[in-house]
């Protein structure tokens, strides 16, 4: 269906696209709605000479005002992975540096730039006030939104300096969920003054550049409902705040792209098209339209019907359009080599990174290369589509090779479902090492953990409230490195975490 003859759909809306290649279809596709932004997930990042491939043959269709998005966050969540990887926002946060956090946005923009993408859905504002978050966690900077607001605009400006736009995520703040909106709709019972304390500080702060001179090119939304704003919509549908809080009282004026419309929380309630249009007039610029060739043929003609009955104004959507290209032309996208040595010195200083976040709670010690251990993790760890896989448990016993004289190994099946059953007191050390996400049980509390090794949700401490513990937010090869030169004696774990961890 055609809107009018002055306007394309395809100019507002990001896809994503089948396979670590651009078919032939796919291309067409693209050229015929005049597409101008896909987002690259893990299924289409192959080796670099495939990513580098794929990006040159999207900017030969999309042209050098096209957007290529991606989650690059750091810690475990990333989708390029052959790239230095950068520590967990929560790491940043342990370590404090605003000059550090500032060199690792810059060198994480570096490597997408070296890839040929040039708009990164990062960094986080959210603040992890709540343990029981079951998708922000270590994502997060930290508790408090001064820290927050100090490590996210640094880590912002290195981003923005190397060529590479930001979207700063999840407005107006997922961190107080106890609920996953890729599976679920979360409530946020809050009024807009207890938001206005915590939850939207960092985004008047760095969405509007009220706090200095520097704002975020683009602000993603949180599917989340909030009723005391609005009882009806989850934020992403939200005129109210979208239109009113975002726009209209944090006086932003960048561009507002969805969280991915195939998450459950507003997928199984509107659908693709519907959603898309509620977006729209809610206030965003950008539907993040994932799904099927059909599937997002379908979001188009919504948005061309909508345009023809009058559902959506043709001056709103011109606008969209031109804060989107206004995005572009200030990150265009055109690839860039790394510098000679370039890549080396970025990932020694995600090593160093790594190495100085590493966090030791309730007096936490290396144990003695001649004692006995058993090492307790899970049997294997799938990705959940937002962060990557768990460590396997190849990589885990790497961290005691040669070192420990006597390990025994133990792969249970569901670490969360730990009961004092499951370890024994037999002279052995037990070392857990929690390679997967979700808080342990009650049960954990009585299972006789010696030394609690967290290499990911730093939460699972508060469950083990006994347990001697080193918290990495992490489980890249820099916090692995690290946490093996602890065990060995050779590095120490003196950073304060960002978070109640007591």
């Amino acid at each position: 269906m055609s809107a009018t003859p002055a306007f394309r759909p395809g100019h507002l809306v990001m896809v994503d696209i089948p396979g670590k290649t651009l078919d032939a279809e796919t291309a067409a596709f693209l050229r015929e709605h005049e597409i101008r932004a896909v987002c690259l997930f893990r299924k289409n990042l192959g080796s670099e000479d495939e990513i580098r491939q794929l990006t040159a043959d999207l900017r030969e269709v999309m042209g050098p005002l096209g957007l290529i998005g991606i989650d690059q966050e750091g810690g475990s969540v990333i989708r390029a992975t052959s790239v230095p990887q950068a520590p967990a926002a929560m790491a940043l946060g342990a370590i404090g540096d605003e000059a550090l956090a500032e060199e690792v946005g810059a060198a994480v923009a570096r490597s997408l730039r070296h890839l040929g993408i040039n708009w990164n859905f990062a960094p986080v504002l959210d603040v992890n006030n709540n343990p029981a978050n079951p998708v922000i966690g270590e994502r997060s900077f930290g508790e408090d939104p001064e820290r927050v607001i100090r490590l996210a605009r640094a880590w912002m400006r290195g981003s923005l300096r190397e060529g590479v736009a930001c979207c700063v995520k999840h407005f107006p703040g997922h961190g107080d969920t106890h609920v996953d909106s890729h599976h679920a709709l979360p409530t946020v019972d809050k009024s807009l003054a207890a938001l206005e304390a915590l939850e939207l500080r960092p985004f008047r702060a760095l969405a509007s550049g009220h706090a200095g001179d520097l704002a975020a090119p683009a602000v993603m939304t949180a599917h989340i409902v909030y009723p005391q704003l609005d009882a009806e919509h989850p934020a992403t549908l939200s005129k109210t705040i979208l239109g009113g809080v975002l726009r209209q009282n944090l006086g932003f004026g960048g561009v507002v792209i969805t969280d991915a419309l195939m998450m459950k929380a507003v997928f199984e309630r509107y659908g693709y098209a519907r959603a898309s249009v509620l977006a729209l007039q809610a206030g965003a610029d950008m539907p993040l339209a994932q799904g099927s060739r059909t599937e997002q043929a379908e979001v188009l003609d919504a948005i061309a019907a909508a345009l023809v009955a009058g559902q959506l104004s043709l001056a709103e959507v011109q606008a969209a359009a031109a804060r989107i290209e206004t995005l572009a032309r200030a990150y265009p996208l055109a690839r860039r080599d790394y510098a000679a040595g370039q890549r080396e010195a970025d990932d020694a200083l995600m090593h160093r990174a790594w190495a100085l976040s590493l966090c030791a709670l309730r007096g936490a010690t290396p144990p003695a290369a001649e004692r006995p251990l058993r090492v307790i993790t899970q049997a294997s760890v799938a990705s959940d589509g937002v962060s990557e896989a768990g460590l396997p448990v190849e990589a885990v016993a790497a961290l005691f090779d040669a070192h420990f004289r006597d390990v025994e190994f133990l792969h249970l099946p569901k670490l969360s479902a730990l009961g004092a059953a499951d370890l024994p007191r037999d002279g052995r050390l037990n070392v857990l090492v929690s390679n997967q996400r979700a808080r342990y049980g009650a049960a954990a509390a009585e299972a006789a953990v010696d030394l609690h090794l967290a290499i990911w949700n730093p939460f699972q401490v508060l469950d083990l409230p006994q347990a001697p513990a080193v918290v990495t937010w992490g489980y890249a090869e820099g916090a692995m490195s690290a946490l093996r030169a602890w065990l060995q004696g050779r590095q120490s774990a003196t950073a304060q975490p960002p978070v109640t961890l007591n």
